[in-house]
């Protein structure tokens, strides 16, 4: 889990002249990896917002102030809420003049979803139990609400287009909150802590980040549909 870098963002701008680009939105680079590795990858400008509200409203806003794209996605991992999603499956909700997209959604495999808004990682299977109980949604997220929000605001078209990580009946290996700097980027220093004082915690890490890959080819399947 890392912020976005300049040179994460190099694909941003589009060259003087050309055709406007959909923009792509992740929180963070392992998700947009396998995506940024397909040739539709070029016909895209790729954004990481990082985590959290705060970090994407700043990022989408500064996007749209230098240069004004015909769609935007929003994109990466969510948690499973809905316990029938399975890791690997990707879900959809689109809005206002991206209905054309749902044809090729469903065709590439992604299924029509409702996404919950976090301000925190949803860490446990009590935790997201107790959000589908509340909120109905198939799917917790973090950055997605104020992307849209901003972009309705703008008059630009968008959806959101997410690959499940964590089951909801799933326990993270960790609470990644706890190793959060206060805006939102993984703290080094308190990870490998708390890796120390529980080495046990490795093979679940290493399962997590194995998952985490599957996913994002997964996402990038359907995405490469899109565009």
């Amino acid at each position: 889990m890392t912020t976005p870098s300049n040179s994460n963002n190099a694909s941003l701008h589009p060259p003087p002249g050309s055709e406007p680009r959909p923009l792509i939105c992740f929180a963070v680079k392992e998700e947009a990896a396998s995506f940024r590795k397909t040739p539709a990858a070029a016909r895209t400008q790729i954004l990481l917002v990082g985590m959290g509200r705060a970090n994407a409203e700043t990022s989408i806003r500064a996007a749209l102030a230098a240069s004004r794209p015909a769609l935007v996605i929003t994109s990466g991992f969510a948690g499973g809420l809905n316990p029938q999603l399975l890791t690997g499956e990707v879900v959809f909700e689109i809005g206002a003049g991206t209905e054309k997209l749902k044809g090729k959604l469903v065709h590439a495999g992604a299924r029509a979803g409702k996404f919950h808004f976090a301000d925190r990682v949803a860490s446990t299977a009590a935790e997201k139990w107790s959000l589908w109980q509340q909120s109905a949604a198939d799917a917790v997220e973090m950055e997605s609400q104020i992307i849209r929000g901003i972009c309705n605001e703008q008059g630009i078209p968008s959806a959101t287009v997410r690959v499940i990580l964590d089951q909801a009946g799933e326990d993270l290996p960790l609470d990644f909150n706890a190793l959060m700097t206060p805006n939102l980027k993984l703290d080094g220093r308190k990870l490998a802590l708390t890796i120390l004082k529980s080495p046990g915690k490795i093979s679940a890490l290493l399962h997590l980040q194995k998952q985490s890959r599957a996913a994002a080819e997964k996402l990038a399947h359907v995405l490469e549909a899109l565009v």
